[in-house]
């Protein structure tokens, strides 16, 4: 089943198409809207008139607040030291520990974006298609490039720096 019994609706969220989705255990607020082909993983919390649009991949670990956007093929990591096995054995839950990561209200993730575990990305913020999210983003800044770096104030919309 794409959506399992363990999710959490909020009124009027829009799923299009549910069954190219994939939904356990998470939160999704009010008047939110998920395209196709998206993971939201266990634990995920998403605010409310937030649109993650298709492809996207968020795990375990990962909030959104109010008024995000996740654009086409996004991808949160939740472990800074992944491995497969630990000794004789394929690794499980209990062998690693999940890094929550908090995208504040209103801010942008571009497609492509790829948003490593234990940052915040700021109220406001955009974050550049394909830039690799290593750090803290500040409150409205603007980052691209990989690593993320801060290029402007999306304040300035339209404007050079």
């Amino acid at each position: 089943m794409p959506i399992a019994p363990s999710v959490k609706l909020g009124q009027n969220v829009l799923i299009p198409q549910p069954d190219l989705v994939n939904l356990y255990g998470c939160e999704i607020g009010d008047d939110t809207k998920i395209g196709a082909f998206v993971e939201i993983q266990k634990g995920v919390q998403v605010g409310r008139f937030c649109k993650i649009s298709s492809h996207s991949f968020l795990c375990e670990g990962v909030t959104l607040e109010d008024e995000v956007f996740v654009g086409h093929g996004v991808l949160f990591i939740n472990d800074r030291y992944p491995r497969a096995a630990t000794g004789e054995r394929l690794q499980t839950e209990a062998d690693w520990q999940v890094i929550p990561t908090l995208i504040k209200k209103g801010a942008s993730l571009g497609s492509g974006s790829v948003i490593l575990c234990g940052v915040t990305v700021g109220r406001g913020a955009l974050v550049g298609a394909g830039a690799v999210v290593t750090k803290d983003v500040p409150d409205y800044a603007v980052v691209a490039g990989v690593p993320g770096r801060v290029r402007g104030d999306a304040r300035k919309k339209g404007k050079k720096d």
